[in-house]
């Protein structure tokens, strides 16, 4: 849908992009057990810590990594989210 709305020219480029910023989430495979219903991963997981949220907000300020850097930041605000469901 955002890139539907906002990158309609570049619109599969630009859902590629969104899409592989889930590849921060092979930080899962570091913990043990890989996969707990039960454990929030902001915080938890290292590209998931909080400096590593806060350089994805600085991210966004440079027009090069914005893409990429709203991918990650629409990624860490649905992880957090999840932590409360």
């Amino acid at each position: 849908m955002y890139s539907f709305v906002f990158f309609r020219d570049k619109m599969l480029r630009t859902w590629l992009i969104l899409s592989a910023t889930m590849i921060v989430d092979v930080d899962h495979l570091l913990a043990n057990p890989i996969y707990d219903p039960n454990r929030c991963s902001v915080g938890f997981h290292p590209l998931h810590s909080y400096v590593a949220i806060a350089t994805y907000i600085l991210l966004l300020i440079p027009k090069k990594t914005r893409l990429v850097a709203t991918g990650l930041v629409i990624h860490m605000a649905l992880d957090y989210l999840d932590c409360f469901v």
